[in-house]
């Protein structure tokens, strides 16, 4: 951290960092700042990550694999430990290349699902509403949407722009 700040932070009040731990919270709590960093992430990236509980002041930053990821959390696999870290997403640091401004792309749109790309039986995987990945089977397929049954759940119609095939490994 910057000299001049940890000194400006060091004469505030308790009442005045109280204040602005508030204002922090609720700047990387906000939706559409975990929506910008989820849109780089995905299940089976290596990412870097802060490890808030390092001895000393200075903040660690380690390596590990996205394992999972939440409404407002992301669970990462610590590649030299390999202990599971649930974090904020803002204790994530985000590629280089997804830093920078974005570009324009010439090239031709991704394939977007149909019906004809699924069968029933199929393992799938889609996000519902609240930005939560669900895995599950196709049981039926509709005239627009897919019946999905997602373990401990109940079923799931889903359009099949949103469907990706889960591969077992």
């Amino acid at each position: 951290m910057d000299p001049a700040t940890l000194e400006a932070l060091n004469r505030a009040s308790s009442l005045e960092l109280f204040h602005l731990s508030r204002v922090i919270e609720r700047l990387m709590s906000d939706p559409s700042r975990i929506v910008q960093i989820r849109l780089h992430l995905h299940l089976g990236q290596r990412v870097r990550f802060v490890d808030g509980k390092a001895p000393g002041a200075a903040l660690q930053l380690r390596s590990g694999t996205v394992v999972a990821m939440k409404d407002t959390q992301v669970t990462v696999q610590d590649d030299a430990t390999r202990a599971t870290w649930t974090l904020p997403y803002a204790a994530i640091e985000l590629p280089a290349d997804s830093r920078a401004a974005p570009q324009v792309s010439t090239a031709k749109p991704a394939h977007r699902p149909t019906r004809e790309d699924f069968r029933v039986g199929d393992r799938v995987s889609f996000e519902d509403r609240h930005l939560q990945t669900r895995i599950g089977t196709i049981v039926r397929i509709n005239q627009k949407t897919a019946s999905v049954d997602c373990e401990n759940e109940l079923g799931w119609r889903v359009s099949f722009g949103l469907l990706r095939h889960v591969v077992d490994l």
